[in-house]
C-alpha cells in the first residue's frame, strides 16, 4: 500500500476532512479537490492512483469530471452518489467508473473498496503468463495483455480484461456469480449480481462488434457464466 495515492473530490468539506483522516491513517497518500476542474488539475500534477469521486459538484459535475477524465488517463474512479438510481451506476460504469457507493455510506465499506481496487490495479496472476488463447477469431494474449479479433485489437478497460481472462481461463467449466465478482471485485462484492451483468453486458457488446461470435460468453440461468471449451485451444507464446 505504500506511496498508493488517493484523490479524494467533493464538494462536502467536512467529508473530505473526515476521510481524509481515516485514509491517511491508514499509510494512504490523500489529496483532495472541491470541484471537477480542480481534480482534472490534480490528476495531471500528481498522477494518483485512485479518484473517489462525487458525482453532484459546482462548476462541473462527475459524469463530465469523468468523461474528460477518461480522454486522457485510465486511473481507476469510485464514484460517490447521493442518487442511488441504476440509471446513474449504468451511466458511470459507461464511462468506465470502476465501482460505485450510495451515499450515505459506511466509511468502513468505501475503505474495503478502496483496497478491491488497489488490488484489482496490481493483481496476483494465478496463471501462467506466457499463454494465449484463441476461440474462433478471437486470440487474448495473456502475456501482454490485449486481445485481436480477426487480427485488430480490440482495447478493454482493466475490469473487462479482469473478467475475460477469468472466463478464458476456465474455458469448459462454469464460474458461479459468487466466484466471478469475488475473483474481479474481490469477495466484498461476491453478491452484486447486477453489477456483474452490466459488466459483462458491456464485455459482450464491445466483442461482438467485431467477432463473428456473439454467444462467446453463454449465461447459466441463475448460476454464472461459462465459455464452451469446444471454441478454445490454448497455445504457448
Amino acid at each position: 500500500m505504500k506511496h498508493f495515492r488517493i484523490l479524494l473530490v467533493d464538494d462536502e468539506e467536512r467529508l473530505l476532512s473526515f476521510l481524509k483522516l481515516k485514509l491517511k491513517a491508514l499509510n494512504y497518500e490523500v489529496a483532495t479537490a472541491g470541484n471537477g476542474a480542480e481534480a482534472l488539475e490534480l490528476v495531471r500534477a500528481q498522477e494518483p492512483n485512485l479518484l473517489v469521486l462525487d458525482l453532484m459538484m459546482p462548476v462541473m459535475d462527475g459524469f463530465e469530471t469523468l468523461r474528460q477524465l477518461r480522454t486522457f488517463s485510465t486511473t481507476p474512479v469510485i464514484i460517490l452518489s447521493a442518487r442511488d438510481s441504476d440509471v446513474d451506476k449504468l451511466k458511470g460504469f459507461d464511462l468506465q467508473a470502476d465501482d460505485f457507493l450510495s451515499k450515505p455510506f459506511n466509511p468502513d465499506e468505501l475503505v474495503a473498496r478502496i483496497e478491491a481496487v488497489r488490488r484489482r490495479v496490481n493483481p496476483a496472476s494465478r496463471y501462467t503468463a506466457n499463454e494465449s488463447l484463441s476461440i474462433g477469431d478471437i486470440t487474448i494474449d495473456f502475456k501482454r495483455r490485449h486481445v485481436l479479433i480477426k487480427g485488430k485489437e480490440v482495447r478493454l478497460t482493466r475490469i473487462e480484461w479482469l473478467l475475460l481472462s477469468e472466463l478464458a481461463h476456465n474455458a469448459g467449466r462454469l464460474i458461479l456469480y459468487e466466484d466471478l465478482l469475488s475473483r474481479v471485485w474481490g469477495p466484498e462484492y461476491r453478491d452484486d449480481i447486477q453489477l456483474l451483468r452490466s459488466w459483462v453486458s458491456r464485455l459482450r457488446n464491445k466483442l461482438g462488434k467485431e467477432s463473428s461470435q456473439p454467444d462467446l460468453i453463454r449465461t447459466i440461468t441463475k448460476a454464472g457464466y461459462i465459455i464452451e471449451q469446444q471454441k478454445a485451444s490454448v497455445s504457448e507464446s
